[in-house]
């Protein structure tokens, strides 16, 4: 019963979850923090601090590690199976029909109205994580230099994150203080006995799975070949150095499949990630299917599998060691200006490019703003708004 209760979850979160990784962290932490309380606010941090470091779907792997501590290993295949098939689907029928679809006016304006939700939702997530983890005025600014500096310069997220852990941790020492024990001893209590020795060899042999795969990919895949094998390889290759993002599959892939894949289909396929729900990594499922015309089913499952399987590698074989470096006071220090850059990371997706891409006129930022509202007094939640956001979408100008 927990394993269906958690494929139930994260398939609806899959066929509602528009807007991008930021937008999926939002949904996952009202479903999963607030509403079903599975976990702490602090550990739900956690686990969105740690995938931004690592390679790979951030919003995916949060989710499969959510899975993971619900419901065993399982129950993290059961999460990512349930919150990817929506996407999956989609796109596999979109990779033959996109075109004509799109030539539907009522289609591109369902959309849009499913991402000015997408906006609500980022927006109430950010508030939220603000309130509990931007408590001083410290961390309050650590947040606004965090957003800052997406918007402004070119740096990577996961340097950033090492920059707000190096400055809460050299702010602490300065101020003589010590954060409280109790979030991370309730943390580990939470988590099954281990040895240190024991995750220590887990995090090895990860690591030796990961790097194995992905030198047997390239020794497979080195000439770039659109048979099942290269196109395993390929994408192996493509999730293992994916930092920010799911935008950046599309120059990695170019380079991959410079002389098969066009510049239209490679857009088209970018394009059709942004309007449906669920993680943009399936982008991956439509270029597979386009890969491999004769059997497009088979191609975008090796494409899928192989852009994602890398993160969720790394993922487990870092968290047991990740929770156990958590709980020292020097780190614990270091979090509480990881959790501040996280909020600014929200922060500045919110801003570009949730809301600069969905509030396209007044009425968009009036119901946005209503709807915001509405979702943080709790007269309506999330599934009430939908049919509002469709409906508003259709009808708007």
């Amino acid at each position: 019963m927990r394993l269906w209760h958690v494929f139930r979850q994260f398939l609806w979160l899959g066929c509602i979850s528009f807007g991008g990784p930021a937008a999926h962290l939002g949904y996952f932490q009202r479903v999963f923090v607030q509403r079903l309380q599975w976990l702490s606010a602090e550990h739900y941090a956690q686990l969105v601090a740690l995938a931004q470091f690592l390679p790979g779907p951030a919003s995916s792997q949060v989710g499969f590690a959510i899975g993971v501590q619900r419901a065993g290993v399982a129950g993290g295949i059961s999460a990512f199976i349930a919150f990817t098939l929506p996407s999956f689907l989609l796109m596999l029928a979109l990779a033959g029909g996109l075109h004509t679809l799109l030539t539907y006016h009522w289609f591109p304006a369902l959309i849009h109205g499913l991402k000015l939700l997408a906006v609500m939702i980022v927006a109430d997530a950010t508030l939220s994580m603000a309130k509990t983890f931007c408590s001083s005025a410290f961390s309050r600014v650590l947040m606004l230099l965090t957003a800052v500096a997406l918007w402004l310069t070119p740096l990577p997220v996961w340097l950033l994150l090492i920059l707000a852990a190096f400055g809460g941790w050299i702010y602490a020492r300065w101020q003589g203080t010590r954060l409280a024990d109790s979030a991370g001893q309730a943390e580990q209590q939470a988590q099954p006995f281990q040895s240190y020795p024991a995750k220590r060899l887990a995090l090895i042999i990860g690591l030796m799975l990961w790097a194995g795969l992905y030198l047997l990919s390239h020794l497979s895949g080195l000439n770039g070949t659109a048979d099942t094998m290269g196109i395993f390889a390929a994408f192996y290759q493509t999730g293992s150095l994916v930092f920010g993002g799911g935008h950046v599959v599309l120059p990695l892939v170019q380079q991959q499949f410079a002389g098969q894949l066009t510049a239209e289909t490679l857009l088209t396929g970018y394009g059709a990630a942004q309007l449906v729900p669920g993680p943009m990594f399936t982008f991956a499922t439509f270029l597979g299917a386009e890969l491999l015309p004769e059997a497009r089913v088979s191609g975008a499952l090796l494409a899928t599998l192989g852009v994602f399987l890398p993160g969720f590698i790394l993922l487990t074989a870092v968290q047991p060691l990740w929770s156990q470096w958590l709980v020292k006071p020097g780190l614990k220090h270091a979090l509480m200006g990881v959790n501040a850059a996280v909020v600014g990371l929200l922060l500045a997706t919110l801003v570009t490019p949730v809301a600069s891409s969905s509030l396209l006129n007044g009425a968009d930022i009036v119901f946005a703003a209503v709807g915001f509202i509405a979702l943080r007094r709790k007269a309506l939640n999330v599934i009430g708004l939908i049919p509002l956001a469709l409906g508003f979408g259709l009808l708007a100008p």
